[in-house]
């Protein structure tokens, strides 16, 4: 069947792989906000709160935002100190210089595009990133996993992005994500094809067998050629 939509996943795809010190970022964020030792407190606070949740969204692929976050952790997140998270976090989002000729390249074919991100942040958030980058134009449809009930791999949120970008049949789409479990089980189980961009740092999974293997965002053209 031919292939009319490709869902991306967000962080090492669309992004660069980065391994990021979540501990110290935050100690990074709380610092100039928090008076004395309140600041290594809460930000140990955050983080705890911040690795449970994500543990959750593993193991019952429940979903969870930043207010969560800041609600278990007991910490008052104020406009001035969420803009200094965002600023700390902002080297690690740079959009992979292959992105937007991929993308301009799926337009011209008439394949639509989308996003399908496990993340705690607003839409608001990612779509300053992709804006900042140049691409967000380029973009047919978005689901964050802040906004809806799972995370990947629940097949509720593959079949939101479908629905997203206004596709059906998930046979007529690809997904392309860097974690085998999340990524690639989950859209195969709902009927699409997967591409995996491998990172060493991210789990194998034995359910997990892509029907394409990439190392640059660049060569998945050609695999879409063969379908």
């Amino acid at each position: 069947m031919a292939v009319e939509a490709v869902i991306f996943d967000w962080g090492g795809t669309l992004t660069p792989w980065h391994t990021v010190d979540h501990d110290a970022l935050w100690l990074e964020v709380c610092t100039p906000h928090f008076p004395g030792g309140l600041a290594a407190a809460n930000a140990k606070a955050i983080r705890a709160a911040e690795f449970e949740l994500w543990r959750l969204a593993e193991t019952a692929q429940q979903s969870a935002t930043l207010e969560h976050v800041f609600a278990r952790a007991g910490v008052t997140a104020h406009e001035e100190f969420l803009a200094a998270y965002y600023r700390a976090w902002e080297p690690h989002t740079y959009t992979d210089p292959e992105a937007g000729p991929l993308l301009r390249e799926l337009r011209t074919r008439g394949i639509r595009i989308g996003v399908l991100s496990n993340t705690m942040w607003p839409r608001s958030a990612h779509e300053h990133v992709f804006g900042r980058d140049g691409v967000l134009s380029l973009i047919d449809g978005a689901v964050y996993s802040s906004e809806i009930p799972w995370t990947k791999p629940h097949p509720g949120a593959f079949l939101a992005a479908m629905a997203a970008v206004g596709v059906s049949d998930p046979a007529a789409c690809v997904f392309v994500g860097d974690r085998p479990y999340d990524d690639i089980y989950g859209a195969k189980r709902v009927g699409m094809r997967g591409v995996l961009i491998p990172h060493s740092d991210v789990p194998p999974h034995d359910g997990a067998i892509p029907d394409a293997v990439i190392t640059r965002l660049g060569d998945l053209p050609a695999h879409l050629d063969q379908w």
